[in-house]
């Protein structure tokens, strides 16, 4: 089901080719406290790959929060890719590629500059992948095209898995009582915006003008990042793609339990001790992973980083209030069903009242259809919609909806399927051929013009763009959104009764 699931979420081939370009003679140099870089020049765009922004977390800081990145002597080669963080799933269109190259010291970052690079707004960007797998080093989020049009592009590893969101008693026994638990893989992103802070500069990026982006799992992150006290300063804008979880988190004793199970799987005893933890082999974690995969992998309420699920925070006004850019795509339940939830888990999300969806959806769709949209819609666009509304009062919100597929393949497909605007933001449209084929020029003309919006909203803070003129703050009073699709436009109301009826399902009962 996972290997299917990730399909759906990205195809994934060589990141080699992201960094082949011919390394000309003089090549590229940054100074930062760590050390020096020697990167690569490629028709105006300088890329430097593989920047530790956190020390390995291996031996005693496995589990760990995240230390301070070491050192080096001499110039670090940043011209190639370096290992994806351990992780379970390997499909067979990854062979050769940054999953087969996967090690616990994985904690660093890739950045793209313009050649002229100064005081330039910076992306910082957090992929997806159920918080199990993934990568910033995949090619789809190559940032050379978003670095043309004025920017610096940051992507960047965090632990997955049970390497990166897990607990147990041993290690919360042992902690001190300040310390966080649990969310590892938040941990580590929030030290590496914190590296943002303290290096972009030399980069010549502005730390003063930071947006953070993430789809799927990496919105998610995002939605409780917003959420954090340790986070204030740390960035300025925020685009989620694909990613508002309204769901409550798991709690730290929830959590130990599950732990304590996984622990078993791997074949200690429940209550191992944290040295017996810290001797497992990477391989008995991932394969303890995989059971569990299916369910609670994320963020975790430990009571000291993060204190409440991130939509109660959002209730009370109390989350970091910048602007935000949020939406999902016209086929999101490709993921769901991928990962094997089945059709009819969706009447439990219009309340069982099957009679009240058919009012909402059209009495022309047959049941499983309606299913389908339910679940697409519950679990990614009702939510996108929710947050724009949540957070209209306070720094502006804009809302969108992807429905945009390749022109091949337009007849063939129910919409537009999860994950798949990101190699259009990004501008990876070569990538995007050589995986699926068939993409044609009117398919790099959207591109183009998507990311554009894209970038207008990194740069200056609203998404101003040729390809979607009057696109105007949400506010609940127009319910206005952007549709990108063959035919992009705004529009007003867009699937009101079945948004109406899924966040009624929602939030219209006391908890």
């Amino acid at each position: 089901m996972i290997r299917a699931a990730i399909t759906a979420l990205c195809l994934i081939v060589s990141p080699a080719a992201a960094g082949a370009a011919k390394q000309p003679a003089e090549a590229p140099r940054v100074t930062l406290s760590q050390g020096t870089l020697s990167g690569v020049h490629d028709d105006g765009v300088e890329r430097f790959l593989n920047i530790p922004y956190a020390a390995a977390p291996v031996g005693g800081l496995r589990w760990q929060p995240p230390r301070p990145p070491e050192a080096w002597q001499g110039v670090r080669d940043a011209t190639i890719h370096g290992p994806a963080c351990p992780q379970p799933v390997r499909p067979a269109v990854v062979a050769g590629g940054v999953a087969d190259n996967q090690s616990e010291d994985c904690l660093a970052l890739n950045i793209w500059r313009p050649a002229t690079a100064e005081r330039l707004p910076v992306l910082v960007w957090i992929h997806g992948g159920a918080h199990v797998i993934g990568s910033g080093g995949f090619p789809a989020f190559d940032g050379t095209h978003l670095a043309r049009q004025g920017m610096i592009v940051v992507t960047l590893n965090y632990r997955l898995g049970l390497l990166g969101y897990f607990a147990h008693p041993a290690l919360t026994a042992e902690a001190h009582t300040d310390a966080p638990l649990g969310s590892y893989g938040l941990m580590d992103q929030l030290a590496a915006l914190q590296w943002v802070q303290d290096n972009i500069a030399a980069f010549g990026g502005d730390p003063g003008t930071v947006t953070l982006m993430g789809e799927s799992a990496g919105a998610i992150s995002i939605n409780a990042i917003l959420t954090l006290q340790a986070a204030h300063g740390l960035f300025h804008r925020a685009i989620l793609q694909s990613g508002i979880g309204l769901l409550d988190l798991p709690s730290l004793g929830d959590q130990e339990s599950a732990g304590m199970e996984a622990v078993g799987i791997a074949g200690l005893a429940p209550d191992a001790s944290a040295d017996d933890l810290r001797a497992l082999p990477v391989e008995a974690i991932l394969a303890a992973t995989g059971p569990r995969s299916g369910g609670a992998i994320g963020p975790i309420i430990d009571g000291r980083l993060l204190r409440d699920s991130p939509w109660r925070v959002f209730v009370r006004g109390a989350a970091i209030d910048v602007p935000l850019l949020v939406g999902a795509n016209s086929n999101e339940a490709s993921v769901i069903l991928a990962l094997g939830v089945p059709l009819s888990a969706a009447w439990a999300y219009v309340g069982g009242d099957r009679a009240r969806a058919v009012q909402a959806y059209g009495a022309d769709l047959d049941e499983d259809e309606m299913a389908r949209q339910i679940l697409g819609d519950a679990w990614f666009v009702a939510p996108a919609r929710w947050m724009a509304g949540q957070t209209a009062t306070g720094a502006p919100s804009w809302l969108y909806h992807f429905d945009y597929v390749a022109t091949e393949r337009r007849d063939r497909l129910p919409g537009a399927a999860h994950g798949s605007e990101i190699p259009y933001i990004f501008g990876t449209m070569d990538y995007l051929d050589a995986v699926t084929s068939g993409i044609g020029p009117e398919d790099r003309t959207f591109s183009r013009a998507i990311s554009a919006c894209w970038s207008a909203f990194i740069i200056t803070g609203e998404p101003a763009c040729e390809l979607m003129p009057g696109w105007l703050p949400y506010s609940p009073a127009t319910d206005q959104l952007a549709l990108f699709a063959a035919e992009s436009r705004t529009v007003e109301n867009f699937r009101k009764a079945q948004m109406d009826l899924l966040i009624d399902v929602r939030f219209g009962r006391p908890d």
